[in-house]
């Protein structure tokens, strides 16, 4: 497990305390998107993850400095929107503790970023540096925060600073997760139902299409705002989730969703959606029928592969992961790159499911195969792939303790 924090240069002051936290990024093995549904999902937290280093400073100033970057940035109070923007998710963490009363206005703290969890690649990159960055402070200043405030705070901190309108799996999945095991997280809104280990002999990991992923892309955003527009013709209120409806009781309904509705159209006759992190746009044509159904059904898949796993059924559990794969693209958040990643692991002797996952559009694809067979799979399907796009793929392998597993260092 990586926990090697780089020299730090100079950047923190001599003979005061430096706290450092670990937290990891995660695998999308099921689920998805679906979690701001109120979705199951089985999250595997990898082996990649962020470090940071804080250390409280009396003049009240907040300094951040990235390692990968090799940038310093001051942010003044009230600045932590305005600042660059890699280093608002740290910012956005120290602006909201004080928001919320944690922290006086006036502390000071500088703050150490160094992170091998891929960028827009789609295994919460930005999760393991807010989550991270939020248990460093929590340790500086001496605040008590449970795995599923500090998760809170930091989807809030996604929200609310970045700008991202994530679900809450990643956070709570860096924070919670433990190593080799499925978390296994109920949205309605963040309640763990347990963890679950992938039968011996059997492993998941990930193959990166280096196509760049951003759940504060239009596609993601509009699939969730879709979703919730699709909530609503349903007839659903804010305190329901699309995921409590199963496939037979959505069919019961009897209410036949447009494949596309224009945001005016949805304005004009039904008004907004109580979504607070989207807003549905005049201008904007929605996938409202795939973005309504993929959640219900994702909820359907996730819990016959967990089933399918303890059976032993590793056919069953791949189909569900083939079937979600497709539902991505139905609503618009598939590429031809992941489409060919999958295309390219289910001709590998072994391998039983791949899908996209995240966010979609791009990113990771993740693997269900023989542990034996891993290393041959992954080389094969990477080889494959870069004579099809000239792109070398990364892999995403191995896992690691969520944060609160890991105790943070002391300097």
């Amino acid at each position: 497990m990586r926990f090697d924090f780089p020299d730090h240069g100079g950047f923190f002051a001599e003979g005061a305390p430096i706290f450092v936290a670990r937290a990891p990024g995660r695998l999308d093995v099921m689920g998805g998107i679906a979690d701001y549904s109120g979705s199951l999902v089985a999250e595997m937290p990898i082996g990649q993850a962020a470090l940071c280093g804080a250390q409280v400073d009396p003049s009240g100033n907040l300094t951040i400095r990235s390692v990968n970057i090799g940038r310093t940035v001051t942010v003044p109070t009230g600045g932590e929107r305005e600042t660059e923007r890699w280093a608002i998710y740290l910012a956005g963490c120290v602006a909201l503790l004080k928001a919320e009363g944690l922290l006086a206005p006036t502390a000071g703290v500088r703050l150490l970023l160094s992170s091998d969890v891929p960028l827009g690649a789609g295994v919460s990159s930005s999760a393991a540096i807010e989550v991270a960055t939020m248990r460093a402070l929590a340790a500086a200043f001496d605040l008590t925060l449970d795995g599923l405030t500090l998760a809170r705070l930091c989807q809030r901190v996604e929200n609310e600073w970045v700008g991202a309108p994530c679900g809450i799996m990643d956070q709570v999945t860096s924070a919670c997760g433990e190593e080799g095991k499925l978390l296994l997280l109920r949205c309605q809104p963040h309640t763990i139902d347990g963890y679950t280990t992938i039968p011996d002999g059997w492993t998941v990991f990930g193959i990166d299409s280096c196509v760049k992923h951003s759940v504060g892309g239009t596609g993601y955003t509009g699939v969730r705002c879709a979703a919730f527009m699709g909530a609503k013709l349903l007839g659903l209120t804010p305190t329901d989730y699309l995921c409590n409806l199963t496939p037979e009781s959505y069919k019961a309904l009897g209410i036949a969703l447009p494949e596309t509705l224009s945001g005016a159209e949805f304005l004009r006759q039904h008004g907004p959606t109580w979504d607070s992190v989207t807003q549905v746009l005049p201008d904007q044509s929605y996938p409202v029928l795939a973005a309504t159904e993929h959640p219900i059904f994702e909820n359907q898949r996730v819990a016959t592969f967990l089933s399918a796993l303890d059976a032993g059924d590793f056919r069953l559990a791949g189909e569900q992961m083939l079937a979600a794969h497709a539902s991505y693209s139905r609503c618009g958040l598939g590429t031809k790159e992941t489409d060919l990643l999958v295309e390219l692991a289910m001709a590998q002797s072994g391998v039983v499911g791949a899908k996209i996952t995240g966010g979609g559009s791009g990113g990771t694809v993740c693997l269900l195969c023989p542990t034996e067979r891993e290393a041959a799979i992954a080389e094969s399907v990477a080889d494959s792939y870069e004579k099809h796009t000239g792109t070398v793929p990364r892999i995403i392998q191995g896992t690691s303790p969520g944060a609160l597993s890991t105790p943070v260092r002391l300097l």
